[in-house]
């Protein structure tokens, strides 16, 4: 029965190791830091995968078996460990290591040998793109700057203060995040490093320079224990209070749990945001067994998303070995060494079976404990991100951040709203979310406001100084008033400080508007109230509220007499261009008409200067009543119908205007065109210090030609006086200013000419300010319900002369531009009908054009064959050669030139002319034979 027994038990362990021998095992290191809790917990996550991988695919012929080395928190030991492993054991891929630091030096050895390299590192300076045999099957750290960014935009948040842990974990993200932030319309306003091996002084002190600041939104990036340290520090430093917003990045967020309770109390109001790991019953029964597992004599380790990870990227692996062919596998020596190698890094070789395995497990996708674990050209690909707001022994869901919905609170939520997120409890024990800004706690606790010094305009500014002790005692004003109404409607207190802009003596300007600006730029100034004009070149170094006045700069000029009792006023109505294009065209008319009737109407044949007295005559006398000449040919009478057309409406145009101008009295600027000033050299004045300086050097005039004021009383005495006297032409200022001086001398001036566009005037705060937004939202608050008073106040109630003035004043004379398109028409017909009256004409006398005569003869004989009369009803007729006969031609003399006795018959006299006519034409076809 014994001897039965062995030899069954030999059978069966010859069948075992059979069974055993179709099982190819493959060497894969593991790379960790095996004495840090996340270290032992990777460890034993890898080991649990194997074990549960295999045990439930057992018809697999591969089995990975792991080599674990020890990196020691150590970049050298790191890189060392990882050339022991393809060196003495041939390993085929290197799972680890963690940080990024050791994984950027082991990344580098596994390209060079052609062997992949799997970790989880999440800096993004190191890309699977840029070396195809790193596999990071964890996200990427600049994926979480995405949600972290739509939190910044939920709350309305504008400025941020980065800080971050010094080493290739920290710095990697710095690129990135300032992107992140310009698409929500907000900006890092600060960076701060802190170096791992940084003392809690040098922490404090950064803290309290923070403190200083106005920024109030703070994001976190740095490993558990720097960050603990860290947050003990902003607890010293008074900065975990109201008004505080802290934010944490996903590695922080992921290992809370592994925390003390003193290190959570440390931090509450904290928001953090981590990947989402689907609570799935694997999950929940993996968590149980993996708990099971922990020695209870040794240090407790919780589990999170790198746990996880581990789980899915070793069965990604052995899948991915299950697909590489069994005789590639077998038949593959895993390592090409070079012959005489000087260095362990050449003695290495390179791997066979990488560049086999690398396209299997760069792009993978199974269901895994973390849920969806697909893997793309080596990246794992991130899906939705779970935001938690740290309160009490840990952390509270608040809500979720996908790409396709953004931040809301429910993760089957389609559309989000404003509420998007669980109720939040910041720092300080609040419910209310802080502004992201708050005055800060420095040397200058007031909102240093700079404001303009003038000598004149004192109802927009003035400022009232000490010219002992150089103290401001008053600042008032209309723009001071507009400056504290809005600041009294924020809904948060700001006190404020005027500091004119003045020289050290205080007794004038310190310089230009630009040179004010330019010092709130430059950090002397927080914001600067004033008559300030919101212009694109100084928007570049400075930010710029709503405008709070009304836009535009034009043209004061002085009003003209009133030139109604003048000898000339009938003239006035119709400028010069259009009175010398009329009577053009009444000679014209009447020439066209005389040209086409002379020939068929006795009414335009007589002798030279009747006839031309017939020309202007004709035309001319359609003005004021119907002429008396019958127009014979339809060509005159279509010209004059559309003349009369015309004469109706440039009279009725004249009388309108005439009638305007000596009926209404007309407030007539001097000037209507600011480019005829500048034409003519006279001058222009402007306000002192002011932009529009520049503007007219950029409309065209010398510098000799602007002259500036500082008063309204001096603008009155400049246009006075007028350029030829000393003074100027025109005042070119902006339209708040024209207003209130035209309000004072309603009756002397009037403002003219286009209005050249400006945004108007605005408050301005260096670049950046989160107080902009706010101080727009109350400018406009005011300008609807307090403007009108405040206005009223400084620059009392409307009058009559200023409505008057509502409407800017041009001229009023009816120009050629007016009528182009009438006197086109006239042209056209005229002309029209004269063409086609010359080429009828033409073809009456293409037989003398024909004739061999010299040039002369053939003009006088077509000049004399028009003077003929031809009725309408009978052929053409000789001219009349009695100087005294009513139908005498034109081209015949008042002296006594004719063939004929006086008293001959008039049929004697034409039997003549025709038979003198028959004897030149037998002598031109006589000669023209020979």
């Amino acid at each position: 029965m014994k001897n039965y027994m062995l030899v069954f038990i030999l059978v069966m362990s010859l069948m075992s190791i059979a069974n055993g021998e179709t099982k190819t095992k493959i060497k894969v290191g593991v790379i960790l830091d095996t004495e840090t809790p996340i270290g032992k917990m990777s460890r034993s996550c890898i080991s649990m995968a194997l074990h549960d991988f295999y045990q439930e695919h057992d018809s697999y012929t591969t089995r990975i078996v792991p080599h674990f080395r020890n990196s020691k928190q150590d970049n050298v030991e790191a890189a060392s460990a990882a050339i022991d492993l393809l060196k003495n054991k041939q390993v085929v891929a290197i799972l680890g290591p963690i940080t990024s630091s050791q994984a950027d030096f082991v990344i580098d050895i596994g390209n060079k040998s052609s062997v992949p390299i799997i970790s989880p590192a999440t800096s993004p300076s190191l890309s699977p793109n840029d070396t195809p045999y790193f596999i990071r099957p964890s996200h990427d750290s600049s994926s979480q700057l995405k949600p972290i960014a739509e939190l910044i935009k939920h709350f309305g948040w504008r400025e941020v203060v980065f800080i971050y842990e010094d080493g290739e974990y920290g710095r990697g993200l710095t690129p990135y995040i300032s992107d992140a932030m310009v698409n929500v319309d907000a900006r890092v306003m600060y960076r701060t490093v802190i170096h791992h091996s940084a003392s809690d002084d040098w922490i404090l002190k950064k803290l309290y320079k923070m403190k200083t600041m106005q920024t109030r939104v703070f994001i976190v990036h740095a490993l558990p224990d720097l960050a603990t340290r860290f947050f003990k520090k902003v607890n010293e430093a008074g900065m975990m209070e109201e008004g505080y917003a802290w934010i944490i990045t996903e590695v922080l967020t992921s290992r809370l749990h592994s925390l003390d309770r003193s290190d959570i109390d440390l931090m509450q109001g904290v928001l953090g945001v981590k990947s989402r790991i689907p609570r799935t019953k694997e999950l929940i029964e993996f968590e149980k067994r993996w708990k099971r597992n922990q020695n209870p004599e040794g240090e407790m380790t919780e589990l999170d998303m790198f746990g996880y990870w581990w789980y899915d990227t070793v069965s990604a692996l052995a899948i991915a070995l299950e697909k590489v062919p069994s005789d590639t596998i077998i038949n593959t020596t895993n390592f090409k060494r070079k012959q005489n190698s000087t260095t362990d890094l050449e003695a290495i070789g390179t791997s066979e079976m990488g560049p086999r395995l690398l396209p299997l497990i760069r792009n993978i996708k199974h269901n895994g404990l973390s849920g969806d674990f697909h893997l793309i050209d080596g990246q794992l690909q991130p899906s939705v991100y779970e935001i938690v707001n740290i309160i009490g022994k840990g952390e509270k869901h608040i809500g979720y951040w996908t790409p396709t919905n953004g931040i809301i609170k429910k993760l089957h939520q389609i559309n989000g709203t404003k509420n998007d997120l669980g109720t939040i409890i910041w720092p300080g024990d609040t419910p209310f979310s802080p502004k992201g800004w708050e005055m800060p706690t420095s040397n200058h606790s007031k909102l240093r406001v700079g404001v303009p010094a003038k000598s004149g305009f004192v109802q927009f500014i003035d400022a009232d100084i000490d010219p002992k002790t150089k103290q401001v005692i008053s600042v008032t004003g209309f723009c001071v008033d507009v400056f504290d109404a809005v600041i009294g409607a924020l809904p948060y207190a700001v006190k404020i400080e005027f500091i004119p802009f003045v020289t050290p003596d205080g007794m004038r300007a310190a310089g230009t508007y630009n040179d004010l600006l330019l010092n709130l730029s430059n950090g002397k100034y927080d914001a600067v109230a004033g008559d300030i004009t919101i212009l694109a070149d100084r928007a570049e170094y400075v930010d710029f509220t709503l405008p709070y006045t009304e836009a535009g700069f034009s043209m004061i000029v002085p009003i003209k007499v009133d030139d109604r009792k003048s000898a000339w006023i009938f003239m006035k109505p119709l400028e010069t261009n259009l009175w010398i294009t009329i009577g053009a065209f009444f000679i014209y008319t009447g020439l066209v008409v005389w040209v086409v009737e002379h020939r068929v109407n006795k009414e335009f044949r007589g002798p030279p200067r009747q006839q031309v007295g017939m020309i202007f005559w004709f035309s001319f006398s359609t003005l004021v009543f119907a002429h008396r000449e019958k127009l014979i040919s339809n060509l005159s009478r279509f010209v004059v119908i559309v003349w009369v057309f015309v004469v109706l409406v440039l009279t009725s145009s004249y009388t309108a205007s005439l009638t305007s101008i000596l009926t209404v009295q007309k407030l007539q600027p001097a000037y209507t065109d600011i480019n005829k000033i500048m034409i003519n050299g006279e001058s222009v004045g402007y306000q002192d210090g002011t932009f529009v300086h520049d503007k007219l050097i950029t409309m065209g005039f010398h510098e000799r030609q602007l002259k500036n004021y500082s008063t309204f009383e001096q603008y009155d005495e400049a246009l006075a006086q007028g350029s030829q006297k000393g003074g100027v032409s025109a005042i070119m200022d902006e339209i708040p200013y024209i207003r209130v001086f035209l309000a004072k001398y309603c009756t002397k001036y009037t403002m003219t000419g286009p209005i050249y566009k400006t945004a108007g005037f605005g408050f301005a705060f260096q670049r950046g300010s989160p107080l902009v937004a706010d101080v727009s939202r109350a400018v406009l608050q005011v300008t609807e319900e307090q403007m009108r008073n405040i206005s009223n106040q400084w620059f009392g109630e409307p009058t009559s002369c200023d409505q008057q003035k509502e409407a800017s004043v041009t001229s009023d004379r009816l120009t050629l531009e007016s009528f182009k398109g009438l006197f086109i028409i006239a042209g056209l017909s005229s002309t029209s009908a004269l063409l086609l009256f010359l080429f009828r004409f033409s073809y009456e006398v293409k037989d003398m054009l024909a004739s061999q005569g010299s040039l002369s003869e053939k003009l006088s004989s077509i000049m004399k064959t028009f003077d003929v009369y031809k009725d309408s009803e009978s052929k053409p007729t000789s001219p009349d050669t009695s100087p005294y006969h009513d139908d005498a031609g034109f081209f015949s003399s008042d002296e006594g030139s004719s063939t004929t006795e006086p008293g001959t018959p008039v049929h004697e006299t034409i039997q003549v002319v025709d038979s003198n006519i028959e004897a030149n034409v037998h002598d031109n076809v006589t000669s023209t034979s020979r």
